[in-house]
């Protein structure tokens, strides 16, 4: 979707480790898994498509397990999936670690012991704890089984609702599949990707650089 210099690269990759947190995904692993998403998708050979499994949690332990064999580098993906995603091999392991993920988990809880002003509040842990894997769940899931199609792909994707604030835009799986380097995951007049707008002023200002083709 866009470019951007080295500096940057690992500036994005730092944050990325920072606000991901107890939640962080290795982004080579990630980026193999999503082409293969693309490429299967809905198939058999899908990482984590959602007809393939009873429910929900089916489908995401088999994720899980899918990540960790790229994430650990106990497996090879298909050569067209190799290559053009950032690496930090210190990092990444870090940020992998059990020590890593409870460490943001327990700065989480005195963050609340600080500044929850009420005891319900405490219930919203689990899901700092499990972000990555919850959006992951609603995405995949529910961007492949609920809405409305503007694109026949081939496959099952779904544009789940048009004004996606809730995630970000990843709900319009229908426009993302028929259109992959788009940075904007919104097609018709009446659908708006809220990251969009953002990429555009990252863009305006220098710090990436968009396709041309998108702008």
């Amino acid at each position: 979707m866009f470019i951007t210099n080295k500096f940057n690269e690992r500036v994005f990759h730092l944050l990325t480790f920072i606000c991901q947190g107890s939640s962080f995904l290795n982004p080579r692993a990630y980026a193999i898994m999503h082409r293969e998403h693309h490429a299967y998708s809905d198939t058999e050979k899908d990482p984590h498509s959602p007809y393939f499994f009873r429910d929900v949690f089916q489908m995401m332990w088999r994720t899980a397990q899918s990540y960790k064999l790229y994430e650990q580098r106990l497996k090879e993906p298909e050569p067209q999936f190799k290559g053009n995603y950032p690496e930090w091999r210190l990092l990444d392991y870090w940020g992998s670690t059990h020590v890593s993920r409870l460490a943001f988990g327990a700065f989480y809880v005195v963050f609340y012991i600080f500044f929850a002003t009420h005891w319900w509040m405490f219930l919203l842990l689990p899901i700092h704890f499990l972000m990555g894997p919850i959006h992951g769940a609603i995405v995949n899931w529910c961007g492949h089984k609920y809405g409305y199609s503007n694109f026949d792909n081939g496959d099952k994707s779904k544009n789940t609702t048009p004004f996606d604030f809730f995630m970000l835009g990843e709900l319009f799986q229908n426009n993302h599949h028929k259109r992959p380097n788009s940075p904007n995951f919104a097609a018709k007049w009446f659908e708006f990707d809220p990251v969009y707008p953002v990429m555009k002023f990252m863009h305006w200002i220098h710090l990436i650089r968009l396709r041309e083709a998108y702008l």
